[in-house]
């Protein structure tokens, strides 16, 4: 169990998502990772952003605190920097791990697809409302 710590970022209605193909399987999860000894959750949400989108982000507030094989937070986050989709992370090299995707997503439709975890998506969708 480790504590995670993602984004949500948000652009033009649309939410950054990871598209993960993996055993058959095709969903979607906010950009993140495990947060590292000595690193907050802020610190290790953009340090994740840069690696999984390639962008830099200010990290803002934590809009949702989530127990799964620890805890996970989810702050929103404004780009202020990078170019979204040349993300560098290990997971891109690890053919273990699946496919990873970074894309944008009409927030309308994260109702329709596979987003993990699920109340997440919901929220977006409520504060956009």
């Amino acid at each position: 169990m480790r504590d995670r710590g993602s984004a949500v970022v948000i652009e033009n209605n649309q939410v950054a998502l990871i598209k993960r193909i993996k055993n058959g399987s095709t969903y979607y999860v906010f950009p993140g990772g495990g947060i590292e000894e000595g690193e907050t959750p802020k610190e290790a949400t953009k340090r994740e952003a840069y690696e999984e989108l390639g962008i830099d982000i200010d990290v803002n507030e934590c809009i949702a605190e989530i127990e799964f094989s620890g805890k996970q937070y989810f702050f929103l986050g404004d780009i202020v920097g990078g170019k979204f989709g040349t993300g560098q992370g290990e997971e891109f090299s690890d053919e273990n791990k699946g496919t990873y995707i970074p894309m944008w997503v009409n927030i309308e439709d994260l109702s329709s697809i596979d987003v993990k975890p699920k109340e997440v998506a919901e929220k977006i969708q409520a504060l956009l409302k």
